[in-house]
Formats: structure tokens, C-alpha cells, sequence
């Protein structure tokens, strides 16, 4: 499972090392149990035209760059890791080559459901890499009725980061991940700054630049306290 995923976050790098301007949306929604479903979309629709001429060439600056038939594999791997994870079901995905639009759903029955999910691969770069990521991206107090994203930076990004050839640090420019959290409960405060709250109080947004991200100067770390 471990060789599985990280054939596919390679080959997620190969593509987005293509392009400089593409988005990672994570959305959750949260039932009052603690239950719910996760969703990640990879969108690099603004970069579609060239994406589409780049998809015809072997590599480009010595990334190689994945088939669609090696894409579509890579999914495959990704689903089998799911399907064998406790807790995970309903998955599904999409798959849209015209607009460069790729997604991947699953229902949890906890959110420790979904930090097992990669859980492992985490370990192993840890040990391999010397890095220090946290195995808990997720964690939900129902009694407190409080939702956290945990997030803990590494120094080891920014360095990885500027180990890369100058035109290739480009492709981040326009580059951004973003979250959207929606709940039955309104919500009644946030932790991060940069984190808004839906007019409705039912969900909250975090939109955060990728090179922000990168190097340590922005995160996705946010305690979402919701009313009783």
C-alpha cells in the first residue's frame, strides 16, 4: 500500500511540476457523530491548453510525464488503498482530462478513519526523510463539540523546496490549497486567521498560497469550536 501511494503523489508531482497554477480543495462535511465524508479534488483547469500539449511529450525538465493510462492506474492503486482502510466507504472518483479536474470522495465513519488512511505512508517518510509530520491531520471532540485540522511544519518542506531548479520553484506561484469544512452546527469561532466563516455560520474557508504554505509562513492548523 505504501509503494501504491507513493506511486501516485509522484505522479500527482510529475503533473503539477508542469503547470503553475493548479488548486487542491479538501472539503469535509462533519454529521454531529462525528461521521461524515471527505473530498480532494486536484483542479488545473486554468492550465488545461497546456496540459494538453504537454501530455503528448515523454518528460519535460526531467520530470516524466504519466500517461493517462498511468494515471488512471495510479487511481486504481489509490481505491484499493481505501477499500482496505476500516471505517471508509461510498468511495468514488472522477476523472475529467478535458479540464484537468481529478476527485477522489469517501464516507467515514470517524475522523480517525480518515488519518489511517495515511497514516503508514507518513511513518515511512518520516523515517526515510528525517522529517517530522504528524500522523493526525484530524481529530473531533463531540462532548466539546470541537473539530481541529492539525497541521505541523516542517523545515524539511522549505528545504526540499529550495533543493529544486529555479524554474521549477515557478510552478507554486499561482499554486493554492484550499479547505471548506461544512457542519450541522453553527459555528462559533475559528483559530486561524486567514479562515472565514460561511454568512449561515455552517462552514468555514481556508484558502491558503501554496508557496505561503511551502514556506512556513501560512498553515492550515485551525480549532473550529461549533455551539452546543
Amino acid at each position: 500500500m505504501i509503494k501504491k501511494a507513493f506511486i501516485y503523489f509522484s505522479l500527482f508531482v510529475c503533473i503539477s511540476l508542469c503547470t503553475s497554477c493548479f488548486e487542491i480543495l479538501e472539503e469535509i462535511k462533519l454529521n454531529n457523530d462525528g461521521s461524515g465524508t471527505i473530498m480532494v479534488t486536484l483542479n488545473m483547469s486554468k492550465s488545461k491548453t497546456k496540459l494538453a500539449s504537454l501530455m503528448l511529450l515523454d518528460s519535460i525538465n526531467g520530470y516524466k510525464i504519466p500517461s493517462e493510462d498511468e494515471i488512471d492506474e495510479s487511481f486504481k492503486d489509490v481505491l484499493y488503498h481505501l477499500e482496505k482502510t476500516p471505517g471508509i466507504s461510498n468511495i468514488k472518483k472522477t476523472k475529467d482530462f478535458d479540464n484537468y479536474i481529478f476527485t477522489i470522495s469517501c464516507d467515514f465513519k470517524n475522523v480517525d478513519n480518515v488519518n489511517a488512511i495515511f497514516k503508514e505512508l507518513i511513518k515511512k517518510q518520516n523515517k526515510n526523510n528525517y522529517t517530522n509530520f504528524t500522523t493526525t491531520n484530524l481529530s473531533y471532540n463531540p462532548s466539546e463539540n470541537v473539530f481541529n485540522r492539525h497541521f505541523r511544519y516542517d523545515n524539511a518542506i522549505k528545504k526540499s523546496f529550495n533543493t529544486l531548479k529555479s524554474e521549477d520553484r515557478k510552478v507554486f506561484d499561482d499554486a493554492s490549497y484550499t479547505c471548506i469544512y461544512r457542519f450541522k452546527d453553527k459555528v462559533k469561532s475559528v483559530s486561524n486567521v486567514d479562515a472565514k466563516i460561511a454568512p449561515n455560520k455552517e462552514a468555514v474557508f481556508l484558502k491558503v498560497d501554496a508557496l505561503s504554505l511551502i514556506l512556513g509562513e501560512k498553515n492550515v492548523e485551525n480549532k473550529i469550536e461549533l455551539t452546543k
